[in-house]
């Protein structure tokens, strides 16, 4: 039977909840145990899918199409198991599910309460699909104290009564923040933090504590005595120079042996962290740098790339260099000379994004790549924007555009409205709903034989993941094709163009699809490892 940890966390949001989870199921799976981890979303949103990435973050998306938390990407990047649709629950979801039910007439006629409906559905879904695994990881979002999380906080309650003696546990993340002028850490925080969760009948059985220097011995039998938590159970979180770094850290601060100290387990071999400590050392000690512009239009929160920063490490990691990334608002560029900018970097990217805003300045950065030989990436947005740059300047469509900023006569990139997944034609209208509509989770596409980017795959058939509604018109195909972009990458039907790439160019390929959700420390993107590759080159030639 499945043993659960609950992780949840007090004082201030962004203490670091998603990188616990993924690190303690990173130790566990380095002891041999096989690992599941879950967010459970206090927001009233279905899913993020239809939230800003200046509030929320990226939104990350699985193989099977479900838009979700990007603590999802930090999970399967430091386990390797691919998350799905039932790995992230929001309050949203939640009661959409028991007021469908309330209107089949499911309740036979009872009234629908917070308890026990909605803790029990919540209950359902944490204890859901969990055969196969010895622990399955709960992070809870949000902080204790929000009335958001309150019917989710009970719920785990509930089942720390319900499941078996020592098969559920709580790990409480808080801040022990320094008062410069009183030269002291303070625990008061984290005991006022304890002291909420345990008003609501939960006691933590691990306290991690986030702070900037070593907790001193004083300190942490305080927040033991005060906190009614075992001494040796008061973790430090101590900053590290990098995230693949925090697993190495919290075993040599013992959490990993405190969570199975918790349940009762003793004798388990230590973990092998080999392949970490060679990720961590071969970033502490890179061999090289290059900088890498990226070109985008939510550039004010790094989340909203976070999936694209650690692919962009990870291809560093394997060329054994340093990237440094210089984030540009493209909207810069549609009213300056992008050539200041951009004249001293190795490699450009021009991400993912939504609406007009800031279009033009992509399009100017996918130009200045094209005319200037500098590696090029374009993802999603960025792949339609250089396509939308080629079709003005190599094929003389002066007016190509996308219909996604209104009506053109030149509709280079359009809105698709139906398109095959799997064996199911999947239709959309432009008045539709915004939420889930979009071309999601993992589609194949087919690369044409001899092109660059089927020599970086190995392959000419590869899997990856969409996230988009608009498309690149596959009627442009030859105008653009006779200037020297080739479409190499097409879905299986050969309907929707999947890759594009310019010939005589050293780096230049833009994909529809999302390929850093799928990127690991120990496995990088061939894609990024490849652009990568072609910076440091180009840092050579400059």
């Amino acid at each position: 039977m499945a043993r659960y940890i609950f992780i949840t966390g007090g004082v201030v949001s962004s203490l670091g909840k998603g990188l616990t989870s993924a690190a303690i199921g990173a130790l566990l799976q380095a002891r041999g145990y096989r690992c599941r981890l879950r967010k459970l979303d206090p927001y009233l949103n279905v899913d993020p899918g239809t939230m800003s990435p200046t509030q929320h973050g990226e939104v990350f998306v699985t193989d099977d199409g479900a838009e979700t938390d990007l603590d999802l990407g930090h999970y399967e990047r430091f386990t390797g198991r691919p998350a799905n649709k039932q790995d992230n629950i929001t309050t949203g979801r939640i009661y959409q599910d028991i007021i469908a039910r309330e209107r089949r007439g499911d309740y036979l006629g009872g009234t629908v309460q917070v308890i026990p409906h909605v803790t029990d559905a919540i209950k359902e879904f944490i204890l859901g699909g969990n055969e196969d695994y010895d622990f399955v990881l709960c992070e809870i979002g949000g902080t204790v104290g929000d009335i958001e999380a309150m019917p989710f906080l009970e719920a785990i309650r509930q089942l720390g009564n319900e499941l078996p003696r020592q098969h559920a546990i709580y790990v409480h993340l808080t801040l022990m923040p320094y008062i410069p002028s009183a030269g002291e850490l303070k625990t008061k925080p984290t005991q006022h933090s304890v002291k909420e969760l345990r008003s609501i009948g939960i006691q933590p059985d691990i306290l991690l504590v986030r702070c900037d220097r070593p907790i001193p011995p004083g300190e942490r039998r305080k927040l033991s005595l005060f906190c009614n938590v075992r001494e040796s159970a008061v973790i430090p979180g101590l900053d590290v120079k990098s995230i693949y770094e925090v697993p190495i850290a919290y075993h040599e601060a013992g959490l990993d042996a405190e969570v199975l100290a918790a349940f009762g387990i003793e004798g388990v071999p230590q973990p092998n962290l080999e392949k970490w400590r060679t990720i961590a050392d071969n970033i502490r000690n890179p061999e090289g740098e290059v900088t890498i512009a990226v070109v985008g239009k939510y550039t004010g929160l790094k989340d909203a790339y976070k999936s694209l920063i650690e692919a962009l490490v990870h291809g560093g990691i394997v060329n054994k260099v340093k990237v440094n990334i210089e984030w540009i608002e493209s909207e810069v560029f549609e009213k300056e000379d992008p050539a200041p900018y951009l004249e001293h970097v190795a490699g450009i990217l021009v991400p993912g994004g939504f609406g007009e805003r800031g279009a033009e300045g992509k399009i100017a950065a996918a130009g200045f790549a094209r005319r200037r030989d500098v590696p090029y990436f374009g993802i999603c947005f960025g792949m339609q924007m250089a396509v939308i740059e080629a079709a003005r300047n190599l094929g003389g469509i002066d007016h190509a555009n996308s219909t996604e900023f209104g009506p053109t006569s030149e509709p280079v990139v359009g809105l698709m409205t139906e398109w095959l997944k799997g064996n199911m034609l999947e239709k959309r209208t432009l008045t539709g709903d915004l939420g889930g509509t979009l071309r999601l989770g993992a589609y194949e596409a087919c690369l044409s034989e001899g092109s660059r980017i089927a020599e970086i795959y190995g392959s000419e058939r590869i899997s990856e993941r969409h996230r988009h509604r608009y498309e690149v018109n596959i009627e442009y195909r030859e105008r653009l094709e006779a200037q020297g972009m080739r479409f190499a990458g097409l879905s299986p039907d050969g309907v929707l163009p999947e890759t594009i790439e310019l010939e005589n160019h050293p780096w230049f390929i833009g994909v529809q699809y999302h390929p850093e959700l799928k990127s690991r420390p120990f496995e990088p993107h061939p894609l990024f490892a490849s652009f990568i590759e072609a910076a440091v080159e180009r840092s050579r030639l400059v």
